[in-house]
């Protein structure tokens, strides 16, 4: 990680570069090349049904705070499923298992903060490079989220 950020940038209103991830959109409002590592932002679209499975970050720490709609959210050493709604937050520790899901009806917008930014910036990318073929095998996603110190787990029931 560099010691500082090489510029101060403002990022309009629907402005970043998209990603498909698996389905889910991503909006960056800062990516760690532009903050030095310290830090990646963006902005998720989860489809009514979609989410991500179970998975374990080894580097880095996430926050989510939803924007619009409702998630679901489990995650490990706690034994009942956390629904959050508009301007609610859940804090992703790195080692911590955990998952979302949206089960409202219409798109969820959550922001995520990813700190230090240590790689998910380069998955997302090429998730989105194997999601343009259409939905990557399950082993092919494992593959590339192992890549970056991310350990997804088996599927299992979703979140209710």
């Amino acid at each position: 990680m560099d010691a500082k950020a090489t510029a101060a940038f403002v990022r309009e209103p629907a402005a970043g570069s998209t990603l498909n991830v698996l389905g889910i959109t991503h909006i960056y409002k800062a990516a760690g090349t532009e903050t030095a590592g310290s830090f990646s932002l963006w902005e998720s679209v989860v489809p009514p049904g979609a989410g991500t499975p179970p998975h374990t970050h080894a580097h880095e720490d996430e926050a989510f705070y939803v924007l619009s709609g409702e998630l679901v959210i489990e995650f490990e050493g706690d034994s009942a499923p956390h629904r959050v709604a508009p301007g609610g937050f859940f804090f992703g520790a790195r080692g911590r298992r955990h998952a979302i899901r949206n089960v409202g009806d219409k798109p969820a917008r959550v922001l995520v903060l990813c700190a230090p930014s240590c790689g998910l910036d380069q998955m997302f990318a090429e998730l989105d490079a194997a999601t343009a073929a259409g939905k990557p095998e399950m082993g092919k996603v494992v593959a590339i989220a192992a890549k970056y110190g991310v350990t997804i787990e088996p599927p299992a029931d979703p979140p209710r």
